[in-house]
């Protein structure tokens, strides 16, 4: 398979997460999360949030996100997001299917979304013919590859609960924001007034298994049956409360995350020197947001894979991972010259 800039995803698994995978991998253990290796991973995960939350391990981003809406909201309640939001474009009407709940879209031009925008969805209420507004779901980073500082989630979450919403967090890239931002998770989820998070690993070297976070319990009283029913319930658990476990160890997640967004800031450093290729993005965390001319982009997907963002203005993205080389950059910016 040749290497590329489609996806982080397509990355392999980082050999600490394999080893520690198999440490686990010898006698019994009580499954569906009543092992000691889960306990143990919960309990990291309190040490960097502190004690007053609870977690639920689940298999993917997408069983993340719906867990945690589902768990906030009722089927007549309406979700607000951004237009580019994962859960609006890419989990096939998930969200939809199994909350019942209204997604309304936000338009964004940089993944963003923000009160003055989120406060055009907030009528209705108590109005039984519309769709209630009952939670706000940001994404960090974004799909648009940008980051939210502390001060802009703060001012979401703020808004929020002045009428009575929730706010969740699809963290599928949130160890590459906290590398860009400089700052531990709490600073800018729990502190910052987000209520649910979904913290993903996957896309950071870890082979599966997502996590969804309730900074309140009480949030959470239904979760463990809203998961069995959503068919996210591990049975052999351990395997991800291992994964985690090694990803948390001597910060595996940092040096992961800023190496991918080390190569994400070459490469967009490399492509700037490129005439004839416009940035459209400023480069936050691990992706290269560009418009190329349409004629190449075919010739440069039969050496590097990547993805086309939008067909009709010629947009792509590339994502850099923890496995990326300066070589992998250095041959794709000599190939795209070549076309040019």
């Amino acid at each position: 398979m040749k290497r590329g800039f489609a996806s982080d995803n397509n990355a392999g698994v980082h050999p600490e997460i394999l080893k520690a995978m198999a440490s686990v991998n010898q006698g019994h253990m009580v499954g569906y999360g009543g092992d000691p290796v889960t306990e143990q991973a919960v309990n990291q995960f309190k040490k960097e949030f502190g004690d007053d939350i609870d977690v639920y391990f689940v298999f993917n981003g997408t069983g993340a996100n719906v867990l945690s809406l589902s768990s906030l909201t009722h089927s007549f309640n309406s979700i607000i997001c951004a237009e580019t939001a994962h859960i609006q474009v890419d989990e096939c009407g998930a969200p939809e299917k199994l909350t019942g709940c209204k997604l309304l879209p936000v338009k964004t031009v940089n993944g963003k979304i923000f009160p003055d925008e989120i406060k055009k969805y907030l009528h209705g209420f108590d109005f039984e013919h519309h769709a209630q507004p009952g939670i706000i779901s940001i994404s960090q980073v974004t799909e648009l590859g940008t980051v939210y500082s502390v001060e802009e989630i703060r001012a979401i979450t703020t808004l929020a609960h002045e009428y009575g919403l929730s706010v969740h967090m699809d963290g599928a890239r949130i160890a590459n924001a906290a590398v860009a931002l400089d700052l531990p998770f709490k600073a800018f989820t729990k502190d910052a007034g987000i209520d649910v998070l979904s913290f993903g690993g996957t896309k950071n070297g870890m082979m599966m298994g997502e996590a969804v976070v309730f900074f309140d319990p009480e949030q959470a009283r239904s979760t463990k049956y809203i998961r069995k029913q959503s068919m996210q319930l591990f049975s052999k658990m351990r395997f991800v409360g291992a994964q985690f476990l090694a990803y948390f160890e001597n910060e595996l997640w940092k040096k992961n995350a800023s190496h991918a967004n080390k190569m994400a800031n070459l490469l967009e450093t490399e492509i700037a020197k490129i005439n004839g290729i416009k940035l459209t993005q400023k480069t936050g965390a691990n992706g290269v947001f560009a418009i190329l001319p349409k004629e190449i982009i075919s010739k440069l997907q039969e050496q590097y894979f990547f993805y086309v963002w939008d067909e009709a203005t010629s947009e792509v993205r590339w994502m850099t991972s923890f496995d990326t080389t300066e070589d992998d950059i250095y041959g794709f910016v000599e190939a795209l010259k070549r076309l040019l």
